[in-house]
């Protein structure tokens, strides 16, 4: 899978802007761009956040965890026919990786949103 500073690299050459102009955007310095693309350091999460959100992409996508560019919620908004699905299971039940907390806010979430209106 492509590393944080590989993807960041690739979406800003898709937007076709040079490593000042994204650094402007985020009042950040050109080289800490530089060092990001070249996995020399990393961002922190609340800046790969913002990073996902300028280049409308998933968080996952942009660390390298999965080629799906789009976040869940938006897959979801987009596709309210219930022709898709998340699964947060594999052959063996729910993804042994993924912590008992975050099952639940994902549970939680789809409850919420689809739950019965009043």
């Amino acid at each position: 899978m492509p590393s944080f500073g590989e993807r960041l690299r690739g979406l800003r050459h898709e937007r076709d802007i040079t490593q000042e102009q994204l650094a402007a955007e985020f009042g950040l310095h050109k080289t800490r761009i530089s060092q990001y693309e070249l996995d020399k350091r990393q961002a922190d999460d609340d800046m790969k956040i913002k990073f996902a959100n300028y280049f409308n992409v998933s968080v996952d996508y942009l660390i390298g965890k999965s080629d799906i560019r789009e976040a869940a919620e938006k897959i979801l908004e987009r596709h309210n026919d219930s022709e898709y699905t998340i699964a947060l299971h594999d052959n063996r039940g729910y993804d042994e990786e993924l912590p008992e907390e975050a099952r639940k806010e994902i549970i939680e979430f789809v409850k919420h949103k689809y739950g019965k209106k009043e």
